[in-house]
This record gives C-alpha cells, sequence and structure tokens, in this order.
C-alpha cells in the first residue's frame, strides 16, 4: 500500500491522464452495451408506434425484429468502419487530435438518438447508433495504444489493465441507469440514449491539458522538447533513465522506419508470431463466451428458470462483480505476469462453461440447480475480468514496436467488431439448435488458446519491447540469421540526462 501511494504521488498526471482516456474509451463503450439491454422494450414500442402514425396499420412483427435486430448490429458495422480507419487517422493527426475529434462525433451521434423520440423517427436511432460504432471504432485502438504508451515500464501493466476496469465500470454505470426507477423507464429511455454523449464531453474538455506520448513527440514528431517535457508532466520529477533508454534504443531501429500498413505488416516475417498472438488473443475474447453472457444474459437467465422481474437486478449483481474483479486484476498483473493471467484464466473459464451446462441440463430435477447457474456466472465473469480482460490488452500492447502497433491494432480491432457482429447475429440460432449445449464450443476454444499462451507465448511481464522482440525473434527466425540491431543510439542519448 505505501508503494501504491508513493506512485499516486509521484505518478499523478499518469493516472490523471490514464482517467481522462478511460471515460472517454472503454468506459462509454461499456456504457453503451449494458443500456440498448434495457432499451429494447421501450425501442420497440416507440417504432410501432411510429410506424402506425406513419402508415395506419402496426408493424408486421417479423419487421419489428428486424429493425430492432440492425438497431443492435449496426454499432459494430459502424464500430468495423472506425477501427479500419485508425491506422491512418492515427499516423496522420496523432491520437490526441483523433480523441478530441471523435468526441465530437459522439456527442453528435448521441444528441441525433436523444432527439428521435421528439422528431418522431426511429431512422435516427439508426444513424446515431451507427456513428456511435464508428466513434467506438476509433477510439478503442486508440485508448489502449495511448495508455501503453505513456506509461514507465513498472506501470505499464497495471496501466493497461485500467481500460478493462473502465469497460467494467461503464458497464456497471450503465445497468445502474438503466434500472426502471431511473433512466429504464418509458418517458426517459431517449435520456438514457443520449447520455452516452457525457463520457464525450468530459474528454473533450479535459484532454487538451495532456500531452501526447513520449515515444510518439520523439519518434514520430523529432520533438526532443515535447518529449521531456510530456513526461516530466506524466511521471514527474524522479529519475527515468530507464525508461527513456528504451524510447531511445527504439528509435534507433526505426531510423529509417516508417509506420507500417496492414498489408507491409501481415507481409513482414519478423512480426509473424507477434500477429498469430494478437489473432489468438482477439478471437478468443470474442469466442469466449463472454460477448454471449453479455448480449444474451437476459435469456441465459430466463433459460435458469428466474423470473423475469428478477433478471434485471441480477444482471446488475454481475456487473458489479465484474467491477471487482477487474480492479483485483489491475492490482496482481504486476505481481503474476500475463501468461499466468492468460493461460489460467482461459482453463478456469473452460472449466466454469463445462459446469454451467451441467447445471442448466439439470436445472429442471433440483430447486436449488437455478441458482447454482446464476453463481457460476457470475463466477465466469469475474474470472473474465481478473484474468483475460486486462491481460491480453496489456499483452497486445506490449508485444509490437510503435512502428507496428498502429496496424497491429487495425488488425485487432477488425476482428473484434466482426466477432461483435458475427456473435451478435447467429447466437440466438446457435441457442435454438443447441440449447444449453452451445457453451460447450466455446469452452474447446478456451482450452486450445490456453494451451497456444502456454507454449508460444513469451512473458512480457517487466521486460523492454526490444526484449520482448529478441523473445519473439526466437519463434519468427528459429534457426535462420536473427536481423542485428542496430547499435547507433548514443548519439541520441545526450538530451535525456538533462531531464
Amino acid at each position: 500500500m505505501p508503494g501504491f501511494l508513493s506512485n499516486l504521488v509521484q505518478y499523478q498526471g499518469l493516472f490523471q491522464m490514464i482517467t481522462v482516456l478511460g471515460i472517454g474509451g472503454t468506459f462509454q463503450i461499456g456504457f453503451q452495451i449494458s443500456t440498448i439491454t434495457y432499451m429494447s422494450q421501450h425501442v420497440k414500442a416507440f417504432i410501432n408506434e411510429t410506424w402506425l402514425e406513419r402508415y395506419g396499420y402496426p408493424i408486421q412483427q417479423d419487421n419489428l425484429l428486424l429493425l430492432w435486430s440492425f438497431t443492435v448490429s449496426i454499432f459494430g458495422i459502424g464500430g468495423l468502419l472506425g477501427s479500419s480507419g485508425s491506422r491512418y487517422l492515427t499516423v496522420k493527426f496523432g491520437k490526441k487530435k483523433c480523441l478530441l475529434c471523435n468526441n465530437v462525433l459522439m456527442i453528435v451521434a448521441a444528441s441525433i438518438m436523444g432527439c428521435s423520440k421528439i422528431s418522431q423517427s426511429f431512422e435516427m436511432i439508426l444513424i446515431g447508433r451507427f456513428m456511435c460504432g464508428v466513434s467506438a471504432g476509433l477510439c478503442v485502438p486508440l485508448h489502449h495504444q495511448y495508455v501503453g504508451e505513456i506509461s514507465p515500464r513498472k506501470l505499464r501493466g497495471f496501466a493497461n489493465s485500467t481500460s478493462s476496469f473502465f469497460w467494467s465500470f461503464g458497464k456497471a454505470i450503465g445497468q445502474i441507469s438503466g434500472q426502471r426507477e431511473l433512466l429504464g423507464s418509458q418517458s426517459l429511455w431517449p435520456v438514457l440514449m443520449a447520455s452516452c454523449g457525457l463520457p464525450a464531453l468530459v474528454q473533450l474538455v479535459t484532454l487538451p491539458f495532456f500531452p501526447e506520448s513520449p515515444p510518439y513527440l520523439l519518434m514520430q514528431k523529432g520533438d526532443q522538447e515535447g518529449c521531456k517535457k510530456a513526461i516530466r508532466q506524466l511521471w514527474g520529477e524522479g529519475q527515468h533513465q530507464a525508461e527513456i533508454d528504451d524510447i531511445m534504443k527504439e528509435k534507433a531501429t526505426m531510423k529509417n522506419t516508417k509506420i507500417l500498413s496492414v498489408l507491409e505488416l501481415v507481409k513482414e516475417p519478423a512480426f509473424r508470431w507477434q500477429l498469430y498472438m494478437i489473432v489468438t488473443l482477439t478471437a478468443t475474447i470474442q469466442l469466449c463466451g463472454i460477448n454471449a453472457i453479455y448480449f444474451y444474459t437476459f435469456e441465459v437467465l430466463q433459460a435458469a428458470g428466474f423470473d423475469e422481474k428478477m433478471v434485471s437486478y441480477m444482471t446488475l449483481s454481475i456487473g458489479l462483480s465484474e467491477l471487482v474483479a477487474a480492479v483485483v486484476c489491475s492490482s496482481i498483473i504486476e505481481r503474476l505476469g500475463r501468461k499466468v493471467l492468460l493461460r489460467g484464466g482461459y482453463w478456469i473459464m473452460g472449466s466454469l462453461l463445462a459446469a454451467i451446462t451441467v447445471t442448466l441440463s439439470l436445472q429442471d430435477w433440483y430447486f436449488w440447480m437455478p441458482y447454482c447457474s446464476l453463481a457460476l456466472i457470475i463466477l465466469f465473469t469475474v474470472v473474465f475480468a481478473v484474468g483475460p480482460s486486462g491481460a491480453a490488452v496489456s499483452t497486445r500492447v506490449e508485444i509490437f514496436k510503435l512502428s507496428c502497433r498502429p496496424p497491429a491494432f487495425v488488425i485487432s480491432a477488425v476482428l473484434t467488431w466482426l466477432g461483435v457482429f458475427v456473435i451478435g447475429t447467429t447466437f440466438p440460432f446457435i441457442v435454438e439448435r443447441l440449447k444449453h449445449f452451445c457453451f460447450l464450443i466455446f469452452m474447446v476454444v478456451l482450452f486450445a488458446s490456453g494451451m497456444i499462451i502456454h507454449l508460444f507465448l513469451p512473458e512480457t511481464k517487466g521486460k523492454s519491447i526490444m526484449e520482448i522482440t529478441e523473445e519473439f525473434n526466437k519463434l519468427n527466425f528459429k534457426n535462420k540469421h536473427i536481423p542485428a540491431t542496430p547499435k547507433h543510439v548514443t548519439e541520441d542519448y545526450t538530451f535525456c540526462t538533462r531531464l
């Protein structure tokens, strides 16, 4: 505890910026994902009322379900588009400018959705949801990269894991706000839909007071004075020579090297296993069953035998449990390391899905079995938040150099949004065919991914990007000649000693 307090005092600028990035980043995404569930009945009723007023007859049930499905899934389509352009915008304008402009887009989208009921136009909800998706697709990779680049080595894992904390925090706030007693009522649901603009407004007002990341300023802009000023603002006046040396070594390897495109990264053999790992981590997050539980918690709990009136409060308990677990992840990630949390988390989650399948199969046999299902669902989300959620984000940031990070995060984000769309549209049909045995598919994915992580992912805890790259070179080149790391770094060291 004293160590944490001393870090809090010394790195107060860093913690403040992490908070600002989190509120405008994964917090608002988690908020939107959780609140849409509570607006389902209200939005459907609004679509039906609008249709009746326009055409004089109620909308057909199939068309209503189609419009609602499109309202949910268009968020993922927008996310896919936004993430695809994140590499180009990041390289051209920098992360800070991109986030500020992105906040304006989110505020406009929230305003459009909030005015949909007054304007009697459900099309405004579709437009707003699409714009929110574009904004989310852009801000998530920017958030992850920004946090990773502004953090010193000893706090890198903690800082990266905060994205999962803000994700869980946003979900919990969304679940609380979506209760009928607050904003989840028939009259206030437009306010709930528009409230996603508040986090963007907070970041828009506060982010201009913080700098661009030190590595970006030095390696992309060549701004040594700006880099020194950013380090002092974020890390205080202490000794940071080790971290500065890491930046300089990476800068030396990047001489005559530009930011790679997605195609160039895919073709580059020196980053092949890093790509394998980021694809594995991203695909596993989508196929581990957590998104199915996020989007269909109501259906899962109803299948477990709970009364519909109790489901919303039980969903809230799941969100709060995940939030507490995310806090635990931030506190232990630097002690246990990323590989242990990923491997152990995947295998425990796979075992829990097998247990959930058993309890759902036996829920008609014993009156207490539905409570076991609820306990296992809560435990599943807790294990996910403690282990893979934060550790996967940290690992994805740490295994790539700055020249490869933007295209790598484009690949990761595109896979993420494709997964959100595909799982969101196919899971109801999978449930209809396989019933509770559908979770066995995710179980197989988890055990397979855990084995891949165990065999091939090097531990990144406490290592510089150059040390991590050397570990991956053993896999990328094996018995082949490994390209030598440039040694001409001393000429750039002199400015650092005056910090």
